[in-house]
């Protein structure tokens, strides 16, 4: 499975993800400053899941039905550290949970993991 990091994940974390054998690139490397719809057009072109904060990436996917990637991972957690961060990503791309054409919201206290839709 390969992801792209919205600008607002961190690039240690990104850079961790990726020493640990995971396919992923950052916005900030290689779109920095792309509008939400952009980085969501780049994800499904590229066939990678979205890793954001942005609670936007909800409206654009199941109201605007722009074009969905392979998947996104919603992160409604509180950065504490960067360290925390990669802790609650591992933790769902080690898991079971089906991330491939689904919204991800991943919380402090579970993951859902909603089917994407698409036209």
């Amino acid at each position: 499975m390969r992801f792209l990091a919205n600008e607002n994940f961190p690039l240690l974390a990104c850079r961790a993800l990726s020493e640990q054998g995971f396919d992923i690139v950052s916005v900030t490397h290689v779109c920095p400053g792309a509008r939400d719809e952009d980085v969501l057009a780049r994800a499904s072109a590229e066939g990678r899941v979205v890793i954001t904060f942005d609670k936007d990436y909800g409206t654009l996917v199941f109201r605007r039905k722009l074009p969905a990637p392979a998947g996104v991972i919603l992160l409604r957690i509180r950065p504490k550290s960067v360290g925390f961060i990669l802790d609650r990503v591992l933790r769902v791309l080690r898991s079971d949970v089906p991330l491939a054409n689904r919204f991800t919201v991943v919380s402090e206290t579970r993951v859902r993991s909603i089917p994407i839709k698409r036209a």
